[in-house]
């Protein structure tokens, strides 16, 4: 009985850990970023081209929303 729990247990964790390696490796797919052969190509001709071009509207409200922000300061424990 307790060798079929620990199987069970076993296939738990073995599936668990499958479905967050899927979940991780499409994570990376569908992040936009720079991968080693855009960074030779920057390197090699000093600039390279994006699926799609930046909205830059879009980045101006992100940088104002940052800087609205208030950051307060730490309280001195003491």
């Amino acid at each position: 009985m307790t060798s079929i729990l620990f199987l069970a247990a076993a296939a738990l964790v073995i599936a668990g850990g499958l479905a967050a390696r899927r979940r991780v490796e499409e994570a990376r797919e569908s992040r936009r970023g720079l991968a080693d052969e855009d960074i030779r190509r920057i390197e090699e001709g000093g600039w390279v081209e994006l699926d799609e071009p930046l909205d830059l509207d879009e980045a101006r409200a992100e940088e104002e929303q940052f800087w609205e922000e208030t950051w307060d300061e730490p309280e001195d424990p003491f």
